[in-house]
């Protein structure tokens, strides 16, 4: 379960952040996650819940945007969603392509007081 991981690294980020800039709760923290992670939004919620109790961000609610993997073609110049496992071009299927989306991996925000 590598998404109690990625929480841990995300409360010290937001730990170490909030005790600079003197907050002292937090409501909300917004985290953008690439599919290509595969990361589990209810996994990640769970571990949120279980991570944040007795800190600043016991009862905050975590957001999460999953950003699709997006392929983009360096003979065409075509976008596109790849379909299963398979990176070859839908427009002239070519295999000479590169990941443009969906390796994110950071914190968007967060709110607090």
């Amino acid at each position: 379960m590598h998404e109690l991981s990625l929480i841990q690294n995300l409360m010290e980020i937001v730990n170490e952040s909030a005790a600079e800039n003197d907050i002292t709760q937090v409501h909300k923290v917004k985290l953008v996650i690439g599919e290509s992670h595969g990361a589990l939004p209810d996994a990640l919620d769970f571990a949120f819940q279980i991570l944040t109790e007795n800190t600043i961000c016991a009862g905050a609610v975590l957001e999460v945007e999953k950003k699709p993997v997006i392929i983009k073609c360096k003979d065409c110049n075509a976008e596109f969603k790849p379909e299963g496992i398979s990176y070859r071009c839908t427009a002239c299927s070519s295999m000479n392509v590169k990941q443009i989306s969906g390796r994110e991996l950071y914190i968007d925000y967060y709110e607090g007081d």
